[in-house]
């Protein structure tokens, strides 16, 4: 099945009213799986507009908040194939529970937390649980979906990965002004922890098990040379360009290429022997998921870099509060969410060319931000900002609601997790060297950080991450074509 065709027969269209609609048992399955990741994305982007307070309260040096910051993406980079396996081999219900009892207690000692120690090991046990969790969940949503309520289900979980993004900021920064019983940043955390176990104690009930039924068995040299190699990857991006690029950040970085040369090398060699490799290579034959793979990496690395320059424009160049910055933030949400609606029947019409719509409007967005900070010379917060984030946030929709399904619609049952974990470090991937490489582009115009340098800094970070936005647009036209034009 074609591309085209994989997102159009998972589409409501003509046949919507031969689908049966959405049960109490769908429903309640949905929020489930969209609450895990909608307290991933709240505590990946909105623990940003707590630094400040947790510096101050835990008397944290740079070095611990670097690691606050950064030990949950390393844990979440380094674990998400392996956990994608294992909900392969011991159901993927089992690991989506095991990861929501991780992360919600994880989340209850980050909100105690005494001293930054205690905070980063539970960061990095949060992150440990988001991997676990988020190879299941699409999994399951590809699993026990069908038809129209297999789109939905999508969307809901694009909408909820969203939401999380565009609001995270808002939603920390709110909880902080409101200091709820005094605790302040502490309920940025302390919020997973009703969510976590009221998901846990539905969980048997509403959600089904599922396995894969090739191969068993788990690959543990494979898991630690690759884990490793893309723990390499990652810590030498974030940590290194945090240090200024010292000579150990390159030294790792340049190591986890014979890493993952090792890694792959030993997949393939499982799998020529009929054994369990950690990912079958096979699922790489697939020009869907191959090319989609690539999309989404060069997609998200330029969606969590907009996110990162935004938020240092905002609040380190005009000094924005958290929740004003956080509002400033919920414009991207007003374009999104509507969007993330109307995508599942805009992506029936238009199939895999609603990716190319969705990027040429996210690039369309970033320069209408340009123009607001340069070319008409506002410099500050103005609410000439907003459209430009309006826009970019409808392009987001359009792009991600149907991005997932559109990979994953040649996998075998059998892979759907492992290959699920995949996609999923492929987004962390791209979030983590997005980060990095505008941050050369942000931090070499800003100079020593004048606040007069800031809008400049902005305008040719936006620029280059239009710039990626639209080759990511001319890169969907490498996916296959609907089987009569082949």
């Amino acid at each position: 099945m074609s591309v085209d065709e994989s997102i159009r027969s998972a589409s409501p269209g003509l046949e919507e009213a031969a689908e049966p609609g959405m049960d109490k048992t769908a429903l309640i399955r949905i929020l489930i799986v969209v609450s895990g990741m909608f307290m991933i994305g709240l505590d990946f982007f909105g623990v940003n507009v707590a630094i400040p307070s947790l510096r101050s309260d835990l008397n944290a040096s740079s070095a611990s908040i670097e690691f606050i910051v950064s030990g949950f993406n390393l844990a979440y980079a380094a674990s998400m194939v392996t956990a994608g396996r294992l909900g392969d081999l011991y159901g993927r219900r089992r690991m989506f529970a095991l990861g929501m009892a991780f992360f919600t207690l994880a989340s209850l000692a980050a909100g105690l937390a005494p001293t930054p120690g205690v905070l980063i090991v539970a960061r990095v046990v949060q992150g440990i649980g988001a991997a676990v969790m988020t190879p299941q969940m699409l999994a399951i949503l590809n699993t026990a979906f069908t038809g129209v309520q297999r789109v939905r289900a999508f969307t809901a979980f694009a909408l909820s990965m969203g939401l999380s993004a565009t609001f995270g900021q808002l939603i920390g920064g709110a909880l902080i002004y409101l200091d709820i019983a005094g605790i302040g940043w502490r309920t940025i955390f302390l919020i997973n922890v009703p969510i976590g176990a009221v998901s846990l104690l539905l969980m048997r009930k509403y959600i089904p098990e599922s396995h894969g039924t090739g191969r068993t068995g788990l690959d543990l040299i494979g898991a630690v040379l690759g884990s490793c190699g893309l723990l390499a990857i990652v810590l030498s991006l974030v940590e290194g360009r945090e240090q200024g690029w010292p000579a150990w950040s390159w030294v790792v970085l340049a190591a986890s290429v014979p890493l993952l040369a090792a890694f792959a090398w030993r997949q393939n060699r499982l799998e020529r022997h009929d054994r369990a490799p950690l990912i079958s290579l096979s699922l790489f034959k697939e020009r869907a998921f191959s090319v989609g793979i690539l999309i989404i990496l060069g997609f998200f690395a330029a969606m969590a870099s907009f996110m990162f320059v935004l938020a240092l424009y905002l609040q380190d160049g005009h000094g924005v509060s958290p929740l004003h910055s956080g509002l400033i933030f919920g414009a991207l949400g007003i374009g999104y969410v509507p969007a993330a609606f109307a995508a599942p029947r805009i992506a029936a019409r238009m199939g895999k060319q609603v990716l190319t719509l969705g990027a040429l409007v996210v690039a369309a967005g970033y320069g209408l931000m340009i123009a607001a900070t340069s070319v008409i010379g506002v410099t500050g917060p103005s609410p000439w900002v907003m459209p430009g984030l309006c826009v970019a946030g409808i392009g987001m929709a359009l792009f991600a609601n149907p991005v997932t399904p559109t990979v994953l619609a040649g996998v075998k049952p059998d892979h759907a997790a492992a290959a699920a974990g995949v996609l999923s470090t492929a987004q962390e991937g791209g979030n983590a060297l997005g980060v990095a490489a505008i941050g050369v582009v942000f931090f070499g115009v800003l100079g020593h950080g004048a606040r007069s340098a800031y809008a400049d800094a902005f305008g040719w970070s936006v620029a280059v991450l239009a710039a990626f936005t639209v080759a990511v647009a001319l890169l969907v036209q490498a996916l296959p074509k609907p089987a009569a034009q082949n």
